[in-house]
């Protein structure tokens, strides 16, 4: 059985290759938005903003 799983910890990877990590993992666009969205409120992946790492808060439009 082939594993689609990548291990991307402790790695550098552009927003882009991050997205389409997540999406190769994924079944399709609403299971990847929702895996970004869990690892972006987790805290486990931090945007570098001029040279400092920053947690993104995603917020819910209603």
């Amino acid at each position: 059985m082939k594993n689609y799983y990548r291990k991307i910890n402790r790695s550098h990877y552009s927003l882009g290759d991050l997205v389409s990590i997540v999406g190769s993992c994924a079944r399709d666009s609403k299971e990847t938005l929702a895996a970004l969205v869990d690892l972006f409120d987790s805290g486990r992946v931090r945007v570098k903003n001029h040279g400092q790492l920053k947690r993104v808060k995603v917020a819910v439009a209603r």
